[in-house]
């Protein structure tokens, strides 16, 4: 039996136990798998158009003991060219990993900013990046990443807002919050949790229904596959039929030796799994950032990628392997830049901070996930009773499986939300856990037949295509409206 690694949701992540259906089991990348990649960065902290700053904030803004009011430094970006006193302020709220890299990759609200002459600010989630509470401690026990979880982070979030909108001597200055992925959750929770401080929300490609049985557990692994399907169906078949290629070499003596000459490592593997988990990580991250244009996000990449991934396997001359094949593909992920003669697969390095995110999958992130009969991975069930052992091996702590629909509410928005755009593209596998139908007239769902993971908020381009220019638009003209009422309603 394997435990499943937690998938960043970026990118944003889960973390679950799987029960496999046959001898090669399925897994999660995790962020702790990310770091492998992440490692080839060269610019881990880009140049951006922002000034950093830090706030002095509280510890536990929920309790009164000694330690709750204890002090951390949470790290801030802001832009203010084109801002005036009263005109609006736009917030990211941060994801799991450092805000120069979400920062770096969200150009749509610097692209909009001049129309609203808005003031863009773009705010680091606790204990991630700079933002450490405990310094280099931070993650070293439950009794400091105790204070890890979605509820501190938002009032971390309505704190800062406030305090320098007060600071700014605009008060009056409607706030409309953006977010991607995880970030896109926060966004989302922090309009119902403070519409007095938010007057609206974007959240794009945010998948807050994928927990408890909301939507089927096997959708986001039969999305990543039918990406790949559309693409080529003999891509798919191969890509399908290379776990049983890699299951078979584990079990012949030199199978780990053939297989590091394979996959052309830096050095021998020690585990077959390393190798699948190097290639589930390439196929699923793929389908995630199938963007349009050129992009480096995770990686660098060419437009349209999982088409590309199946052009190298399309390909091949018939006789060869589908795990060669496989490999080839899963290069172009790790390689497109044709910098690298060998692969480092067994030694990561967590340049984004990245990895506390297992924390959170362990407490309260608890999305179920399996790989469907259907699925181009080996088909898994989900084992809750194993997941949850793992995380207390891990970390000391058990799950609370429900608490974010207790908290926060699954599908009935309708009864007490407002002014929430959620934005969703359908080559993005966690685009079936968001929402995909207008709730209410001002809780709207723009969804895309070709978009992939908040491809609306990276920036603009002359190559963007028609579909993700109108999907742009639509976005600043409701953002437009919205603040036409919150100034009607404030006179």
């Amino acid at each position: 039996m394997a435990a499943c690694k937690s998938f960043l949701l970026l990118l944003f992540t889960i973390f679950m136990a799987l029960k496999p259906a046959n001898s090669l089991p399925a897994v999660f990348p995790t962020p702790t798998h990310f770091q492998s990649l992440f490692k080839q960065a060269k610019n881990p902290k880009p140049n951006i158009p922002y000034s950093s700053h830090y706030f002095p904030q509280v510890l536990d803004h929920f309790t009164f003991q000694p330690k709750s009011s204890k002090i951390f430094y949470q790290k801030y970006l802001i832009n203010r060219h084109y801002w005036h006193q009263g005109a609006p302020l736009f917030v990211y709220t941060g994801n799991e990993g450092d805000i120069e890299w979400f920062a770096a990759n969200t150009g749509f609200l610097l692209d909009i900013a001049p129309k609203f002459q808005a003031l863009v600010v773009f705010v680091e989630h606790r204990f991630y990046g700079e933002s450490m509470p405990f310094g280099n401690e931070s993650y070293k026990s439950a009794e400091t990443l105790g204070y890890l979880n979605s509820q501190q982070a938002l009032a971390d979030f309505a704190v800062l807002i406030t305090s320098l909108k007060q600071n700014l001597s605009s008060e009056a200055s409607p706030v409309m919050v953006f977010g991607g992925s995880y970030g896109g959750m926060l966004a989302a929770w922090f309009r119902l949790k403070y519409p007095h401080i938010a007057m609206g929300a974007l959240a794009s490609s945010a998948p807050i229904l994928q927990f408890d049985d909301i939507v089927p557990w096997s959708s986001f692994y039969d999305a990543v596959s039918q990406d790949f399907k559309d693409a080529s169906l003999n891509c798919f078949e191969v890509i399908k039929g290379s776990w049983e290629e890699l299951e078979a070499l584990s079990a012949q003596r030199e199978g780990l030796a053939e297989l590091s000459r394979t996959f052309r490592t830096c050095k021998d593997l020690h585990s077959i799994y390393s190798a699948r988990d190097w290639l589930w990580t390439a196929f699923v991250s793929t389908a995630m950032v199938n963007y349009p244009t050129d992009a480096n996000f995770m990686m660098p990449l060419p437009a349209y990628p999982v088409q590309q991934m199946c052009k190298i396997i399309d390909g091949f001359p018939a006789g060869a392997t589908r795990l060669s094949r496989a490999f080839a593909a899963a290069s172009l992920y790790y390689n497109y830049s044709q910098a690298r003669k060998c692969f480092d697969i067994e030694h990561a390095a967590d340049v984004h901070g990245l990895h506390l995110w297992d924390w959170q999958v362990c407490t309260e992130m608890v999305m179920p996930m399996t790989c469907s009969n259907q699925s181009m991975f080996p088909s898994s069930g989900f084992d809750y009773q194993e997941f949850a052992e793992q995380c207390m091996k891990t970390h000391g702590v058990r799950p609370r499986p429900h608490w974010i629909t207790t908290e926060f509410g699954g599908k009935v928005l309708k009864r007490f939300g407002s002014n929430i755009v959620f934005s969703n593209g359908m080559q993005d596998p966690w685009s079936r856990g968001g929402v995909l139908k207008n709730i209410s007239a001002s809780i709207i769902a723009l969804v895309t037949e070709k978009g992939a993971h908040h491809v609306d908020f990276r920036s603009a381009t002359k190559d963007d295509p028609a579909w993700l220019k109108e999907l742009r638009r639509r976005e600043v003209e409701i953002i437009q409206r919205w603040i036409n009422e919150y100034y009607a309603d404030y006179r």
